[in-house]
């Protein structure tokens, strides 16, 4: 199948990748609902990307596991998800004003961290998908051009296996020609084909000088045919000339 030609095996890697964005989002609330994905498939995850992220955090800013309590529902609804860090920021910068060095990173509740979860499952899903969209085109394309080369080898590899073939064979020929047909015999050979074009080819002169000698021949005939039955001019007549008186 040449995806240059009928794309289907791009149409098929997108249609997989529209089919896990709806896939992920019902793995999602399926998550979100049941305790069992909540507890060993959404909390985990959660709680270690928390722990990454804020350490990272802390460490860029040169903290030490400085603890950050999380807004709540409420109020994290009304300051808004884009002023978040700005929250962050501030805590942290009175925090460190008013010396506090606490080691350990609180972690998230249960729903904060079980939201968490089934939103990293859910990318989680739609870049696997992804990926193996994009490794499957790989190895597609990649044994497309292994079966390509394959056959121009063995396309290469069969016609100098019969211009061997017909060399050898020429070169018996040869042999065979030289070996039946001794020294003299080729001169004669020669000399006959030499006699045989020699007398065609004055054949073919001889009819083309003769046809042109009557094309001649006959020019001249029809032009003094002409002049012999070409009319002569008569004389006109004067009118007498009056007498003069």
């Amino acid at each position: 199948m040449v995806v240059g030609a009928f794309p289907m095996a791009k149409l098929f890697y997108l249609g997989i990748r529209q089919v896990s964005k709806p896939l992920a989002n019902r793995i999602k609330d399926a998550a979100r609902r049941s305790e069992f994905f909540k507890t060993y498939i959404c909390l985990p995850p959660a709680q270690l990307y928390h722990w990454v992220e804020m350490r990272t955090k802390m460490r860029i800013m040169g903290f030490r596991g400085t603890t950050i309590k999380p807004l709540n529902e409420e109020a994290a609804a009304e300051l808004g998800a884009e002023l978040l860090v700005y929250h962050w920021l501030e805590m942290r910068t009175k925090m460190r004003i008013m010396g506090f060095h606490a080691e350990a990173i609180k972690p998230l509740n249960e729903d904060a961290a079980a939201e968490l979860g089934a939103n990293l499952l859910g990318e989680a899903i739609i870049f696997a998908a992804a990926g193996s969209c994009l490794l499957l085109e790989f190895w597609r394309q990649k044994s497309s051009k292994h079966r390509r080369e394959v056959a121009q080898v063995a396309t290469v590899l069969s016609l100098r296996e019969d211009v061997e073939y017909l060399e050898n064979m020429l070169d018996e020929v040869q042999v065979q020609v030289q070996a039946a047909l001794p020294r003299n015999s080729l001169d004669e050979l020669r000399a006959e084909l030499r006699a045989e074009l020699r007398a065609e080819l004055r054949t073919e002169l001889q009819a083309e000088l003769r046809a042109e000698l009557q094309d001649e021949l006959q020019k001249f005939r029809t032009e003094i045919c002409k002049d012999c039955y070409e009319p002569e001019l008569k004389p006109e007549l004067q009118c007498p000339e009056a007498p003069k008186e």
